[in-house]
């Protein structure tokens, strides 16, 4: 569910016109819906209840430091890969007792910045890493807190581009390797071993990947625990995935993925850590843009839009699906024709559909693209020169621009000419 509903023929945000955005914001804009971020993280919250949890959304979906603002208020944690998120999720107000710190390639500075800035856990992903963190940790006078990244060798059936959990892919320890590292882990002065992290892969639409990872998760805490660790701390990650289209089969809900943790693991005594992202914003944005030209082709018909493939590149780059309708809803019975919906970008990868199924639009119209929250914004660039795409937060009956589209002047402004030219 989400909150970009028709009214009286409009398409709204909460309780905001789009073209009322449009008129004050411009186009290509991503706009937000605050109730619709709040619905879903209390979805998970909540689906966890009782069990001592602590739910990291993952700031790499959507790093705006409105967003991780009103996450945080409402009690979320945050799940960063950087230093650059950790100083976000910082600057919004998150203290690092619930931050915790992911990533494979965790450099000496931002692993001192973490420890010296304050930190749940880092969730290590390899023993170079592990020793790097303790020599850090020990020359600050520091234990620092870590859980393990386990990789259990399970296959998420999900894009090969956002696959985590196969022996194959880059993150974490084999799990075949685990008790050894644990036991050097715990050798080492400089750090305090509190858990196990595991993360499979993103955009999951099945429960059955979880189910086999969570149930490699509890073997080992238990072996762990015979070993003499005190593995009280359990991060399942995140990758719940969403319906990016109406017509397919919905994924599963939060409270069924609880449903899995309480089974598997429900019973061990340990605190539940889960990092969703895109479930929490996916659906909570649109991309708003407006048609430039209808150009008629040689069999087919492009309709050319002001937003392009470094606005949204998850087309391009995982030839993903996003919903696209009309700003103004279209009578019933209107009839619909295919499109290829195309950005103005000298790629042809710069395609947002295919022979899509749309009703007549023209010059001017503006259309949004749906469950554009998630990898959005975040990975938009300014490839060709343009400016990167203004944020817009709704809430109830108010906006408030919450990223400016900055001017050709301040993109200018970030070169400089060397006195030698």
């Amino acid at each position: 569910m989400d909150h970009f509903l028709y009214r009286n023929g409009i398409l709204h945000a909460e309780d905001v016109p789009i073209p009322e955005i449009v008129a004050a914001v411009g186009t290509p804009v991503y706009v937000y819906s605050a109730a619709t971020l709040t619905r879903h993280f209390r979805l998970f919250d909540e689906a966890l209840g009782a069990m001592p949890h602590l739910v990291c959304f993952a700031i790499k979906s959507n790093s705006n430091l409105a967003v991780l603002k009103l996450l945080g208020s409402l009690g979320a944690g945050m799940d960063v890969v950087s230093g650059g998120e950790y100083r976000r999720a910082k600057a919004a107000g998150v203290p690092g007792e619930r931050i915790v710190f992911s990533g494979v390639g965790k450099t000496p500075e931002e692993i001192r910045l973490a420890l010296t800035g304050g930190i749940r856990q880092f969730n290590v992903e390899s023993e170079p890493e592990l020793l790097a963190i303790s020599r850090i940790a020990a020359e600050l006078g520091l234990r620092a807190p870590v859980a393990l990244r386990v990789n259990p060798d399970v296959d998420a059936q999900t894009h090969e581009k956002i696959a985590t959990g196969k022996s194959e892919n880059k993150f974490g320890i084999p799990i075949a390797k685990a008790r050894d590292v644990y036991a050097m882990a715990a050798a080492l002065p400089g750090i305090e071993v509190i858990g196990i992290d595991v993360h499979i892969g993103s955009q999951l639409t099945q429960l059955e990947p979880f189910e086999a990872a969570f149930r490699k998760v509890r073997a080992l805490t238990e072996a762990l625990r015979a070993d003499g660790h005190d593995i009280r701390r359990l991060d399942l990650g995140g990758g719940l995935g969403i319906p990016y289209t109406r017509s397919n089969e919905a994924p599963p809900l939060p409270v069924e993925y609880v449903g899995v943790i309480r089974e598997t693991l429900g019973d061990l005594g340990c605190e539940i850590e889960i990092e969703p992202g895109r479930l929490i914003s996916g659906n909570a944005g649109i991309l708003v843009s407006s048609v430039i030209y209808l150009k008629e082709g040689e069999g087919r018909n492009f309709l050319i839009v002001d937003a392009a493939m470094n606005d949204l590149v998850r087309p391009s780059m995982y030839g993903a699906w996003h919903d696209i309708v009309p700003v103004l809803e279209p009578a019933p019975g209107t009839p619909l024709a295919p499109l290829d919906v195309v950005g103005p970008v000298c790629e042809t990868g710069d395609t947002f559909a295919r022979a899509r199924a749309l009703p007549p639009l023209a010059a001017e119209d503006v259309v949004a693209f749906r469950s554009a929250g998630a990898y959005g914004a975040v990975m938009a660039s300014e490839y060709n020169s343009r400016p990167l795409v203004p944020e817009v937060l709704v809430s109830g009956d108010q906006f408030a621009v919450i990223r400016p589209r900055p001017s050709f002047e301040e993109m200018l402004g970030r070169d400089t000419i060397p006195e030698w030219l």
